[in-house]
C-alpha cells in the first residue's frame, strides 16, 4: 500500500530536512504494510519475491511467533536497490514513521556513498525475482525435492567467499582443471659442446642440478591445483566442481546474493550509527512536535539501549560518529593532541576548527567496521562508553566487569569483526594425493570450528566436489584432519 496523504506529507517534509543536512540518497519508495505482511517480507530479508526454500518459512514463523507474543517488533526495512525500497509498520503512530523515515534517509545515503557498497547490484530487487524465476523453472523441470537438497548444499557455503574480491582481481580466468592430464615430463638440457673435454666448464653440475631441482619444484607446484589457496570456494567450485548446468546455475545465484549481502554485514556498526545519528538529529533539530518527545525518547533509548556482554551497533555507531564529530570540531586529533600528556589540558582542548561534520562524512565514504574501530575507537571513548570486557559469575548471577584493559577490548572487537565472524577457509589444493580430493583449510586465529557444523559442511561439500573431502583445522591447540569419503567421517592428527 501506498503513503496516506497524511504520511507522504511527513515523507516530504523529512526528506527536506535531509537534503538540509547534506545527504545525498536515492530515491526512496515508501510502502505501508501490516505486521503479517512485513513480517513476510522480513523473512524474505526485504524482498517482495525470493526463490522458494524451507528456512524462509522457518524466519517467517519465528518472526510471527515474536511479534504475536510481544518479544519482538520490526519498525523499518530498507533495501540497497536504485531507486530504494523501505516499509512502514500500518499501525505506528506518526512520531514512530517519522523517526523510521529520517533512519531510513541515513541508511540510503550510506548505500550509496559507502565505498563498501559501490559494487552491489543496485538492481538486486529485479535480480532476486529473476533468481526466483531461474530456481522455479528448474523446480518443475527436476523435482522439488532434488532442487531443494542442492539449495541446502550450496545455503551450507554461502559464507565461504572473498569479501575483498570485487575490488581485488585475485587471478586470470583459468580454464577447467583435467584430472587425466599428463604432461610429458621435462629434462634438464644440456649446451651443445664441439670437444668432449669442454663439458664440464660448459655445462657444469651444479648448474645441471639446480635446473633440474627448478624443474622440480616447477612440476610440484603444476601437480598442485590451485598453485595459491583460494577463500572463494564458491567460485572455485563454480569453474571446477562436476556440476550440471542447472546446478552450475543454483551455485552462481547463492554466490551473487552472498556477494551482494557481505557489505552489510561488514558495516553494520557504521551504518547502523550513521542511520541513527541522522534520525537522532532531524528528529530532534527538526521534526519533533512538542506532544511526541515523550514517545520519541522511548522508542530511541530502547533502540539504542545495552546490556553487559553484547554490542548494540545503534549505540556504538551513533557515539562514535558523534566523538569524532566532537573532536573534529574541537581539533583533538594530530600529532601536538597525541603528544600532550597534560589530561587537564586535553579534556578541555578545542582550536575550534569547527571540521566535524566533514569528517564523519568522509568517514561514512571510506570506512568499513573493522577500519572505522580500529582508526577512531579510542581509550577515552572506551572509559566514556563503558566498554570493558565482561564475564558472567554463576554465583552472583550476574555480569562482571572481566578487564578494562583497553588494547585487550579493542583487539577483542576487532577480532569479533573480522571477516563478519566468519571463519576463514581456504582451497589449498583440489588435486590431494593426485586424486582429485578436495582439501581446505582452516586458518586457525585462536577460536576453534565447530565440529558438527564443519562435518555437515564436509558432507554437502562432497555432494558437489563428487571426490572425499578434507578438512584441516586446530582442535584443542592440534592439528586435526577431518576427511569425509561420501560414506563416514574420520579424523586424523596431524
Amino acid at each position: 500500500m501506498s503513503l496516506t496523504p497524511e504520511l507522504e506529507a511527513i515523507r516530504k517534509e523529512v526528506e527536506g530536512y535531509a537534503r538540509e543536512y547534506g545527504l545525498d540518497f536515492f530515491e526512496v519508495i515508501f510502502e505501508i504494510l501490516d505486521f503479517d505482511k512485513l513480517n513476510e517480507v522480513a523473512s524474505y530479508m526485504g524482498f517482495p519475491t525470493r526463490y522458494p526454500h524451507w528456512r524462509f518459512g522457518m524466519e517467517y514463523e519465528q518472526l510471527q511467533k515474536s511479534y504475536t507474543y510481544g518479544l519482538q517488533k520490526i519498525y523499518e526495512m530498507v533495501i540497497n536497490n536504485d531507486p530504494s525500497y523501505a516499509y512502514l509498520l500500518k499501525c505506528n503512530n506518526d512520531v514512530d514513521q517519522k523517526l523510521v523515515m529520517a533512519h531510513v534517509y541515513g541508511h540510503v545515503d550510506f548505500f550509496k556513498n559507502n565505498i563498501w557498497f559501490s559494487q552491489t547490484n543496485r538492481k538486486m530487487m529485479d535480480g532476486m525475482a529473476n533468481h526466483g524465476a531461474r530456481i522455479r523453472r528448474y523446480i518443475d523441470k527436476y523435482g522439488e525435492e532434488k532442487v531443494e537438497r542442492f539449495l541446502d548444499c550450496c545455503l551450507s557455503l554461502e559464507n565461504l567467499i572473498d569479501p575483498h574480491s570485487p575490488f581485488i582481481k585475485r587471478q586470470d580466468e583459468k580454464p577447467r582443471f583435467n584430472f587425466q592430464e599428463e604432461e610429458e615430463e621435462k629434462t634438464v638440457k644440456k649446451l651443445k659442446v664441439e670437444r668432449p673435454y669442454m663439458d664440464s666448464y660448459i655445462n657444469p653440475s651444479d648448474f645441471l642440478e639446480s635446473q633440474k631441482k627448478k624443474l622440480e619444484q616447477e612440476a610440484e607446484k603444476k601437480q598442485k591445483f590451485p598453485e595459491n589457496p583460494e577463500r572463494d570456494v564458491l567460485l572455485f567450485l563454480i569453474n571446477h566442481a562436476p556440476l550440471e548446468n542447472w546446478q552450475l546455475d543454483i551455485l552462481s545465484i547463492i554466490r551473487d546474493e552472498a556477494y551482494y549481502f557481505a557489505p552489510q554485514a561488514q558495516t553494520k556498526i557504521m551504518n547502523e550509527g550513521w542511520a541513527s545519528y541522522w534520525h537522532s538529529k532531524i528528529m530532534t533539530q527538526k521534526c519533533l512536535k512538542d506532544s511526541e518527545v515523550i514517545d520519541y525518547a522511548d522508542h530511541h533509548s530502547g533502540t539504542l539501549s545495552t546490556r553487559p556482554g553484547r554490542i548494540n551497533p545503534y549505540k556504538l555507531g551513533i557515539e562514535l560518529f558523534r566523538d569524532i564529530e566532537d573532536r573534529w570540531n574541537k581539533g583533538k586529533f594530530g600529532k601536538e593532541y597525541e603528544e600532550c600528556d597534560d589530561l587537564e589540558k586535553k579534556k578541555n582542548w578545542d582550536k575550534k576548527l569547527g571540521l566535524g561534520l566533514q569528517k564523519i562524512f568522509e568517514v561514512r565514504k571510506i570506512y568499513n567496521d573493522v577500519m572505522f574501530i580500529d582508526a577512531f575507537l579510542t581509550e577515552e571513548f572506551c572509559r566514556e562508553q563503558k566498554l570493558f570486557t565482561y564475564r558472567y559469575n554463576e554465583q552472583t548471577q550476574m555480569y562482571e566487569i572481566a578487564d578494562r584493559d583497553f588494547k585487550k577490548i579493542k583487539a577483542s572487537l576487532l577480532f569479533s569483526l573480522t571477516n563478519f565472524g566468519q571463519p576463514f577457509i581456504y582451497i589449498t589444493d583440489a588435486n590431494y594425493g593426485n586424486r582429485g580430493e578436495l582439501y581446505l583449510q582452516h586458518r586457525y586465529e585462536g577460536v576453534e570450528l565447530r565440529i558438527d557444523y564443519a562435518k555437515d559442511t564436509l558432507q554437502n561439500l562432497y555432494t558437489l566436489w563428487k571426490r572425499p573431502v578434507h578438512l584441516e583445522t586446530v582442535v584443542n591447540d592440534k592439528g586435526i584432519l577431518f576427511t569425509f569419503d561420501g560414506k563416514s567421517h574420520e579424523e586424523r592428527r596431524i
